[in-house]
């Protein structure tokens, strides 16, 4: 009988979910050769190959996907065992704020573990705008958010999460090779349509201020706070929209910086809590900070 390490598992689905051998190493702390040892340990123990590989691009095999659900729930299991035995018995109820996006991507499994680990603490979670988040924190309504932030002007006592590179984003009638030039030319007849949240949001003034500094005329043609929305729009053929290169979802195009697409700022991600916190917030911040680069 064959044990799995869980390191290995760890290294797989980050290289799964970044596709790149240079980040999963500075996501799982090992060097890039150490990253693809375990690569080809795994497959050796799984009997197959996990990835298509070339100069350029990393993408899972047949194989690998179905492995995918696998590893993330052999994760998951040994990370919520691992916290319930060594973390004391803590009850409590944590007001937690997150924006949307991450609200639907992440904060499901990441939740779902850490109510397994302490079943006493109840969570009560809302979704909003990182502005009206950090208000709220201020006004006594939350004990814990996730905000995003300028990684160059982070509030004092945020704690970094990660950082997201950011894109430009079109419907799937586009080609990620899209040059810009073409984009720009069409909107110097009628402005850019843009896809974008209400202010104040982080990802929309980086897209309109990318914009100004080139002095190209856009429109906002949709506005939605729901990330489902937004995605929506764009996918009918309304406009163009700003996304974190991580989230861009399956059936929308990012498009390559390359091909002259203007530059836009990172996001930090970053958890905020009340000065204070009282133990359940501790705990919940602590889980999130240990597990999101898992569960990303």
């Amino acid at each position: 009988m064959h044990d799995i390490d869980t390191a290995l598992l760890r290294s797989f689905v980050s290289l799964a979910e970044t596709r790149s051998f240079s980040r999963t190493a500075e996501r799982v702390g090992r060097s890039q050769s150490a990253v693809s040892t375990q690569i080809r340990k795994l497959e050796d123990l799984v009997g197959c190959t996990l990835f298509d590989r070339d100069k350029r691009n990393v993408r899972l095999t047949r194989e690998g996907e179905v492995l995918l659900g696998y590893a993330r729930q052999m994760i998951r299991l040994s990370d919520t065992m691992l916290d319930r035995f060594r973390t004391p018995e803590i009850a409590g109820e944590v007001r937690f704020g997150s924006p949307e996006d991450f609200a639907t991507r992440y904060l499901p499994e990441i939740l779902a573990a850490f109510a397994a680990a302490h079943p006493r603490i109840r969570l009560d979670v809302n979704c909003d705008l990182t502005l009206h988040l950090i208000d709220g924190l201020k006004a006594g309504r939350y004990d814990l958010i996730v905000i995003k932030q300028d990684p160059d002007d982070l509030h004092a006592d945020s704690i970094r999460l990660w950082r997201e590179h950011l894109v430009w984003v079109g419907g799937p009638e586009m080609s990620p090779e899209t040059p810009f030039a073409e984009v720009a030319e069409a909107a110097s007849a009628d402005p850019l349509p843009l896809v974008l949240s209400p202010p104040p949001c982080v990802y929309r003034a980086r897209a309109t201020r990318a914009l100004a500094e080139i002095g190209l005329p856009w429109t906002v043609a949709y506005s939605s706070p729901s990330f489902a929305g937004a995605v929506a729009a764009v996918k009918a053929g309304l406009g163009f929209t700003v996304l974190p290169r991580t989230m861009v979802p399956e059936g929308l195009v990012g498009f390559d910086a390359r091909r002259g697409w203007p530059a836009l700022s990172d996001a930090e991600i970053c958890l905020l809590s009340v000065p204070r916190p009282d133990p359940a917030t501790d705990a919940l911040a602590g889980f999130i900070r240990d597990r999101v680069q898992t569960y990303r």
